[in-house]
């Protein structure tokens, strides 16, 4: 008899996401196994704890997801996770704190597709700007756009100095070159905006950080996706069902949060599933999901 599916849930949070565990559900795991307050010290015993306690055959149908809300520490738990894999006793681990891998995955999915679709080339060579770029969405998202190619500004909305010290970290972790510009004013807003090609807006829920007069003033502007599904959103004039579709006075195209967050679905869903039926054990973060999320489309 085949034994039940189990995935074990490790976060730093006080609390395991709901969202998490229904999809792993969905997914097929038959049991899904919470680790909430987790300190990285922590880690390595609880994986080893995992693989050793079910024999080989068991531990094929064991898999790790790392959730949480900052990425720098889901990524070490990550890297924590797989250097306690004691071959043969080796699982799966897939990362995606507060669904920002995921979502930024998909955003990012989204923005090639239409930059192929309309303006015939990838995200090579593109002027990308992230708005929002502190939180773990806009961090994601403009590692992956330095990754493939894009040259990459994170926008200040407050403090240029909080913004750069996010950047000399992701600069050193992932062997990117991005760089922190100003935005805190509309008028440094208009000046990155007239040299950007794809403006990624990732600010906070009901945060508007662009407007349609400073949108309309960057004739270069080709794509703005924004990932806030909360009223209003942070580029005004981008519905959040927009996926592709001309932003009034511009001449850039919109992606909504909810086009973004369908490819987002599925990229979690395809990834989870992955874990559970392949039997290679994957080590997956946010460039995995990317590379996950271009395939939905």
């Amino acid at each position: 008899m085949e034994k039940v599916s189990i995935l074990h849930l490790i976060t730093a949070a006080k609390n395991a996401s709901p969202f998490d565990v229904n999809m792993a559900f969905d997914a097929g795991f038959d049991k899904i196994m919470p680790y909430t307050s987790v300190e990285m010290k922590e880690v390595a015993g609880l994986v080893q704890d995992a693989i050793f306690s079910r024999g080989p055959s068991g531990v094929k149908r064991e898999s790790v997801f790392i959730g949480g809300r900052d990425i720098d520490v889901a990524m070490d738990m990550l890297g924590l996770a797989k250097k306690a894999m004691v071959p043969p006793f080796e699982i799966s681990v897939f990362a995606d704190p507060s669904g920002a891998f995921t979502t930024a995955a998909g955003m990012m999915a989204k923005v090639e597709f239409h930059l192929i679709k309309n303006f015939g080339g990838d995200l090579t060579g593109r002027r990308v700007s992230v708005f929002g770029a502190t939180g773990p969405v806009g961090g994601c998202t403009a590692v992956i756009a330095a990754k493939y190619g894009a040259e990459v500004k994170m926008v200040a909305h407050r403090s240029l100095a909080d913004v750069q010290v996010k950047v000399d970290s992701y600069n050193a972790r992932y062997g990117v070159k991005i760089s922190a510009v100003d935005g805190a004013s509309d008028d440094s807003k208009i000046a990155v905006l007239k040299n950007t090609d794809i403006a990624l807006c990732a600010a906070a829920a009901g945060v508007q950080v662009l407007s349609l007069s400073q949108m309309a003033q960057a004739k270069d502007l080709k794509i703005v996706a924004d990932v806030n599904a909360v009223p209003p959103t942070g580029a005004e004039g981008v519905d959040v069902f927009a996926d592709g579709l001309p932003i009034l006075g511009t001449n850039a195209f919109g992606i909504g949060a909810l086009a973004i967050g369908n490819v987002k679905y599925k990229t979690q869903h395809n990834l989870l599933k992955s874990m559970l039926e392949s039997e290679k054990k994957q080590y997956l973060d946010f460039l995995s999901a990317f590379e996950t999320a271009r395939k939905t489309l």
